[in-house]
């Protein structure tokens, strides 16, 4: 059970990543644990589930569809039980929750605010260059890829630049030195 939660996390923290959404990686990650926990305990450990995430007008969606037609009721709070607290805690922390019946069992779904990860535009921008580049560098689109491989490549976009700025007669240290200073100011200002 924790490996898939864990593998479940993972693969959440990616996408997001990979859509420059990073910024509501740990809260999704949270939703998802809670959703994929509630099955686990209602439906059972090992039961069939399938997740979806869907990014529109500002939101991520999160689902988690499973085969039973069970749904999920909030408990009134008692601070002194342990178990019962998830539901209460994904209301607090989405913008919106819900269950929906479908024809196989139901999906239980939550939307968080994208907000954090657009006023990010710089890692949006970002995720769109590195993305172009990989695919301008022959890298198979069909694999994810992993941090690792995203920062050899933001290296070599680097260096690229640096080329492309020396053949253009400008300094590469001036420019790099003038680009820290301004990401400093940012991330001082953020």
């Amino acid at each position: 059970m924790p490996t898939e939660l864990r593998l479940l996390r993972q693969t959440v923290r990616r996408m997001l990543g990979r859509w420059g959404a990073g910024a509501v990686a740990d809260e999704a990650e949270l939703a998802v644990t809670e959703l994929a926990t509630n099955i686990i305990k209602h439906v059972g450990e090992g039961s069939a589930a399938t997740l979806v995430l869907e990014s529109r007008a500002g939101r991520l969606r999160v689902e988690l569809h499973d085969k039973s037609h069970t749904v999920p009721m909030v408990r009134a709070e008692d601070c002194a039980v342990e178990c019962g607290r998830g539901l209460h805690l994904l209301s607090a922390m989405s913008l919106d929750w819900g269950t929906l019946l479908t024809a196989s069992g139901k999906a239980v779904w939550c939307e968080l605010s994208l907000e954090p990860a657009r006023h990010c535009v710089r890692v949006q921008r970002a995720t769109a260059v590195l993305d172009e580049y990989r695919r301008l560098s022959g890298a198979s689109s069909a694999v994810v890829p992993t941090y690792v491989v995203l920062e050899a490549s933001v290296t070599d976009v680097i260096a690229d630049l640096l080329h492309w700025l020396a053949v253009q007669g400008s300094d590469p240290d001036d420019v790099l030195d003038r680009a820290q200073a301004l990401y400093e100011s940012e991330a001082e200002a953020a």
